[in-house]
């Protein structure tokens, strides 16, 4: 169940021939106040990382989660399995694509104490588990292609649960009310009220690596990220995958549409919203001609979106077990609001503003 491994190659570059779709905005934004919707943040700035969460700079944790480290799990993405559930608490999204020109994400859980019931779970795709494992994560996934995402996961040394590869009912099972609905494959679903239970039964580390125990963002109390107003973004993953991000100036988040439609949390009834929103850019391209893709996880491009204002970045993951850094365009590593954040990693060029 458990695996335990160590590297893998480093990805191709190359620039897949992917497409355009809609917009994201620069109009103008009235808004002035700082504090944050989600929940209370921490009064100093000077905070130990193992007491706040280190994935939001929040303070949620339970007493339980502290110093413990984050879940990862593969989410379902395609349009036959939608709507899902249990990820509108994630603290992290990643969004990337895969085959087909359909999109696959990654929620991460800072408390794995509070990881709800967690459904549609999908196959790896080799850059989630290397994203993961910067992050000191614990992943879920429920299968993998054998040429890439295995190779990763058995070279990595990451801890992982493959519900393909050794079911346990503890944590894995099918939904009933989608069995008969949904193709199977669409099923699947993770017991996040078992976690810790899991994790003790196959003796997983839950403890933070030593040096891992630190935030992955230079938080700061919510304000404005420039003078540049956004209103409004799309990546486009392929013409027919896109996430449009359309910011609320009410709540002071951004609601993720997933291509035209709100995307929802089916049992939270509520539809996706951010804090953050990294839009970042990197070479995507298919791996010896497809029809899987492969990424460049090493570095790019992109936005840096939150507060309705957006700011031009650098990106960059040094190596399997780094955390990303986001610069701005001078060099200097950028400070991020306090709060969940969304990342989508597209082709360069596949981020959008609407004009006017």
């Amino acid at each position: 169940m458990k695996n335990n491994v160590t590297r893998i190659f480093a990805a191709v570059l190359a620039v897949i021939l992917l497409f355009s779709v809609s917009a994201c905005g620069k109009g103008k934004d009235s808004e002035t106040t700082t504090s944050a919707p989600i929940t209370t943040a921490p009064t100093t700035t000077k905070l130990k990382a193992t007491d706040y969460n280190r994935l939001t700079g929040l303070d949620t944790l339970s007493d339980e989660a502290k110093g413990k480290r984050p879940v990862a799990i593969m989410i379902n993405n395609i349009s036959q399995s939608l709507p899902q559930y249990g990820i509108y608490g994630a603290d992290l999204m990643f969004e990337c694509l895969v085959e087909g020109g359909i999109t696959r994400m990654m929620a991460v859980f800072a408390d794995y104490t509070k990881v709800p019931r967690v459904c549609s779970v999908r196959s790896c795709r080799y850059y989630f588990p290397i994203f993961a494992y910067g992050l000191d994560a614990v992943y879920f996934c429920f299968g993998s292609n054998k040429s890439l995402g295995t190779a990763t996961l058995q070279k990595l040394g990451i801890d992982y649960f493959d519900g393909a590869q050794n079911y346990d009912e503890l944590i894995f099972g099918r939904d009933p009310e989608r069995l008969g609905n949904y193709s199977r494959e669409h099923t699947a679903y993770v017991e996040g009220k078992n976690i810790p239970e899991l994790l003790k039964k196959y003796n997983v580390r839950t403890d933070y690596q030593e040096g891992k125990d630190s935030y992955i963002f230079k938080f700061t109390a919510p304000k404005k990220v420039s003078k540049q107003s956004c209103n409004e973004v799309t990546l486009n993953f392929s013409p027919s995958y896109y996430s449009t991000f359309t910011y609320d100036a009410k709540r002071k988040l951004y609601l993720k549409q997933h291509s035209g439609k709100p995307h929802m949390d089916s049992k939270a009834g509520k539809q996706l919203a951010y804090r953050n929103v990294f839009a970042l850019e990197t070479e995507v391209s298919l791996y010896e001609g497809g029809p899987l893709v492969q990424m460049n996880w090493k570095g790019g491009k992109g936005y840096y979106i939150s507060l309705g204002t957006v700011k031009k970045v650098t990106w960059t993951k040094a190596d399997y077990g780094s955390r990303i850094i986001v610069k701005d365009e001078n060099g200097k590593e950028i400070k991020v609001n306090r709060g969940n954040s969304y990342l989508g990693f597209v082709n360069n060029g596949n981020v959008e503003f609407p004009t006017a």
